[in-house]
C-alpha cells in the first residue's frame, strides 16, 4: 500500500507544480504584455523556459542549504500528511484563479501543513515539528514585510527613474524600458522557479525518501518532473490573474513595469540566497506594481480591489489550514492500511 501512496503524492505534487506555473505565469508576463514589450506567446514561452531553469537551480539550493521548511511525521503518516497539504493548497489555488486573485502558493502550503499537523496529532499519527518557526519564517514575516518592502522600494524608485529620464524623448525612453522589461520578465520567471521549485522538490524528496535527509542528492527524476510541471503550467497561462495585475489593479506604463520587475527579482534573489526566506513572488509583484502606480494620481490605483486582495492574502493560510485539517482526517485511514 505504501508504494501506491507514494505514487499518489508524486502525482499530487506534479499537479501542484503545474497549477503553480499556471497561476504564477502572470507574475512574469503580465506587465511585459501590458506594455507591449513582448507578445503574449513569446512572453509565455520565455517565462516557461526560465521558470524551468529556475527549478533546476532550486535543486542546487536544496542541496547547498540542506533543508526545507516542510517537515512531516515519520512512517506512512507522512504520505497522507503531504497529500492533505497539497490538496488543500491546490483547491485554494484553483479558487483564487477563478476569482482572478493573485495569491501565494507558499502560504497556501504552509496553511495546509499546519492544519494537517493538527489533525495528525489528534489521530495519533504525530504532527510536524517546529511549526511556530515555520509559520513565522514562511508566512508571518514574509506576509507582512515583503509586500511593504516591495511597495516602498517601487514607490521611491519610480520618481527617481522618472527624473533620470526627464530629458529623454518618451518614444526612446519607452523603447529602452520595453527592452529592459523583456529581459526582466525572464529574470522574474527564473526567480519564481528558484523560489517555488524548492517547495515541490521538498515534497517529492520527503515522499520518496521518507525524510528531509536526502537533499544532498535530490533525485534527477524529481528535478525533471518538477521542471516539466512548472513549464507546462506556465505555457497554459492563467490569464485571469494576468488581467487583474495588468488591467484591473493599476495603470502601468513601461517605466513602472520595469520598476516593478527590478524590485521583484532583487527581492527574489535576496530571499533565496541571502535570507533563505520563502518569499512570495506573487505578493512581491503585486505590491511593487501598486508601489510604482501609487506615484501617479490616486485614481490610477483600484483601491477597492486592493482591499479585497489583502483580505484574500490574509485568508489564504487560514482557509488552507482548515482544509488541510479536514483532508488529513479523511486520508488518515490510508496510513493505517500502509502500516
Amino acid at each position: 500500500m505504501e508504494p501506491i501512496l507514494v505514487g499518489f503524492v508524486v502525482v499530487l505534487a506534479a499537479g501542484f507544480g503545474y497549477l503553480n506555473g499556471f497561476r504564477d505565469a502572470s507574475t512574469s508576463v503580465a506587465l511585459t504584455v501590458r506594455t507591449r514589450a513582448l507578445t503574449p506567446s513569446i512572453a509565455v514561452v520565455l517565462s516557461a523556459l526560465f521558470n524551468m531553469a529556475g527549478v533546476v537551480a532550486s535543486a542546487w539550493l536544496l542541496t547547498y542549504f540542506g533543508g526545507t521548511f516542510i517537515t512531516a511525521p515519520p512512517g506512512p503518516a507522512r504520505l497522507t500528511f503531504l497529500a492533505a497539504m497539497l490538496v488543500s493548497a491546490g483547491v485554494w489555488g484553483i479558487y483564487g484563479w477563478w476569482r482572478g486573485y493573485p495569491a501565494s502558493s507558499t502560504h497556501a502550503l504552509v496553511g495546509g501543513l499546519i492544519g494537517a499537523s493538527v489533525a495528525g496529532s489528534l489521530v495519533g499519527d504525530g504532527g510536524a515539528g517546529g511549526l511556530d518557526a515555520v509559520f513565522w519564517s514562511a508566512v508571518g514575516l514574509p506576509l507582512v514585510l515583503s509586500p511593504l518592502l516591495a511597495f516602498g522600494a517601487a514607490f521611491f524608485l519610480t520618481p527617481g527613474l522618472t527624473w533620470i529620464a526627464r530629458h529623454t524623448q518618451p518614444s526612446r525612453a519607452h523603447a529602452a524600458l520595453r527592452a529592459a522589461q523583456a529581459v526582466g520578465s525572464s529574470i522574474v520567471a527564473f526567480g519564481h522557479g528558484l523560489q517555488d521549485g524548492q517547495r515541490v522538490l521538498s515534497v517529492l524528496v520527503i515522499a520518496a525518501l521518507g525524510s528531509a535527509t536526502g537533499f544532498a542528492a535530490v533525485p534527477p527524476w524529481a528535478i525533471v518532473l518538477t521542471a516539466l510541471a512548472f513549464g507546462l503550467g506556465t505555457l497554459s497561462g492563467g490569464w485571469r490573474i494576468t488581467y487583474t495585475l495588468s488591467h484591473r489593479l493599476v495603470r502601468v506604463d513601461p517605466l513602472r513595469g520595469f520598476v516593478s520587475q527590478l524590485v521583484t527579482f532583487s527581492m527574489q534573489f535576496l530571499g533565496a540566497l541571502a535570507l533563505h526566506w520563502p518569499l512570495s513572488t506573487t505578493h512581491t509583484v503585486t505590491a511593487s506594481v501598486l508601489g510604482a502606480g501609487a506615484s501617479q494620481d490616486y485614481a490610477a490605483v483600484n483601491g477597492r480591489l486592493v482591499g479585497r486582495l489583502v483580505q484574500f492574502w490574509l485568508l489564504t493560510p487560514l482557509a488552507t489550514a482548515v482544509m488541510g485539517f479536514v483532508f488529513a482526517l479523511a486520508f488518515s485511514p490510508l496510513a493505517d492500511l500502509a502500516r
